[in-house]
C-alpha cells in the first residue's frame, strides 16, 4: 500500500477516519480518470453511478440553463464530487470539467457496495462523512440563497451574520 497516497486520501472529507485496509479495498478498484484541460468528468443529465475524488488540478461545476453555462463552484485536489449519484441514484445536477490537468479516482457504487458487504462499519463512516459534506454544501448554498433574496431587496445583509438553522 502506498502510505503517502492513503494517508492524503484519509485528509479528505470522504475518507476522513476510515481505516487502511477500506482505503486499500477502494484503492485496488477504483479507476484513476486523467482529464485534460476543458475535458468533461461528465455531464449534467447523465446517469450517475460513480463519485469522484480530485487529487490534482482544478475542475469546475457548472450548470447548463438556457443554453448557458453557470459555474457553481471550482473545486482542488481533496474535494470530492459526483458524489450525489451514490445516495440518489438520479441524473447529473451539473457538469464537471477539468481547469487544469487534473487526476482523481473514480468510485463506484458498485465497489462502495462491495465494501459495505466486507467492512459495513468502514461503508457507513464513508458515506456518514458524505453526509455531512453534504449538509455544509446545503449550509453554503442556503446563507448564499438567504444573501441574495435581502441583497436583491435592497437590505444588506451584514457580513458578520452567521446563518443557523434549527
Amino acid at each position: 500500500m502506498d502510505r503517502r497516497r492513503i494517508d492524503a486520501l484519509r485528509s479528505t472529507a470522504m475518507f476522513g477516519a476510515v481505516d487502511d485496509e477500506a482505503i486499500g479495498f477502494l484503492l485496488e478498484r477504483a479507476k484513476s480518470r486523467r482529464i485534460a484541460p476543458g475535458a468533461r468528468f461528465f455531464e449534467q443529465g447523465e446517469r450517475g453511478t460513480s463519485a469522484f475524488l480530485l487529487e490534482r488540478g482544478r475542475a469546475s461545476v457548472i450548470k447548463l440553463r438556457d443554453g448557458e453555462e453557470h459555474t457553481l463552484r471550482e473545486l482542488a485536489a481533496g474535494d470530492c464530487f459526483g458524489e450525489v449519484a451514490l445516495l440518489d441514484f438520479g441524473p447529473r445536477s451539473a457538469s464537471v470539467r477539468a481547469l487544469d490537468e487534473c487526476e482523481a479516482l473514480e468510485l463506484s457504487a458498485i465497489d462502495l457496495r462491495r465494501l459495505g458487504e466486507r467492512h459495513p462499519e468502514q461503508f457507513t463512516l464513508i458515506y456518514m462523512n458524505l453526509g455531512r459534506e453534504l449538509s455544509r454544501r446545503l449550509r453554503d448554498a442556503d446563507e448564499r440563497l438567504f444573501r441574495a433574496r435581502f441583497e436583491t431587496a435592497g437590505t444588506p445583509v451584514a457580513e458578520d451574520y452567521e446563518f443557523t438553522a434549527h
